[in-house]
């Protein structure tokens, strides 16, 4: 039996709201009809089913505009990269996907590796409020950021504008390679996808930490991956 608490702070009206953020497509993609699909959204399945509750999944476009949903308690579980600024206000739990950021250049850029990016008067794409936006902004020194509404807008704007690079997902931005565009050969960091609560949910922290690393166990995570086309190799361990 679930502790009465979990399911006050996961469920008070017998209804699990889950955060599902098509922005990043590893994650979360839609069906043939629209509807969500993807590892995220099978985990928040799997977590409805355990408390005994009907799931209630909610969209959005991008990672920041999920964070911003927090304040309007428009959700009670969420998937979101793990990030210091967003610890203050989120529980995260473990890992369970591990996803490598990089950027996407011309094919006759001279940028080659991501040490090379922060140089005055470079100027780098990114989908605002995403878990790599927020570690360019205290990471890079020199190189200005230009913050598209999502990440998948930041790569329109960086051919739009002709700007130096789109930062983002290696896996998303490899799907934007072509004869005019190439990915850097590096990373500039490794974002860890967990799943999230509201921080004053202690007792639901608690019980989501411990269900993710059941998840990871037993495969379910990795079968997620598959099952919507992902390399089974993200998930964490």
């Amino acid at each position: 039996m679930v502790d009465p608490r979990v399911m006050q702070q996961l469920a008070p009206e017998g209804v699990l709201r889950a955060a599902i953020n098509f922005g990043n497509p590893v994650l979360a993609q839609r069906g043939a009809g629209g509807e969500p699909q993807g590892v995220s959204v099978e985990l928040a399945k799997a977590l409805a089913e355990v408390l005994g509750v009907e799931l209630q999944l909610i969209t959005f476009e991008a990672a920041g505009k999920v964070f911003a949903a927090l304040a309007e308690d428009a959700w009670r579980v969420a998937f979101l990269a793990i990030e210091p600024v967003r610890e203050q206000q989120i529980a995260f739990s473990a890992p369970y996907v591990e996803i490598k950021g990089t950027c996407l250049v011309a094919m006759d850029s001279s940028l080659t590796h991501v040490a090379q990016l922060d140089a005055p008067g470079r100027r780098i794409a990114v989908g605002q409020s995403a878990a790599y936006d927020l570690y360019l902004s205290r990471t890079l020194k020199h190189a200005e950021l230009v913050r598209a509404p999502t990440s998948a807008a930041a790569v329109d704007w960086f051919v739009e504008q002709e700007l130096d690079a789109a930062a983002g997902v290696r896996d998303f931005l490899r799907t934007q390679v072509s004869a005019q565009r190439r990915l850097l050969e590096d990373d500039f960091m490794t974002i860890r996808q967990a799943m999230a609560v509201p921080v004053a949910h202690a007792a639901a922290a608690a019980f989501v930490k411990s269900f993710v690393e059941r998840q990871i166990a037993n495969g379910s995570v990795k079968r997620g991956l598959l099952a919507s086309g992902q390399s089974a190799e993200l998930q964490a361990t």
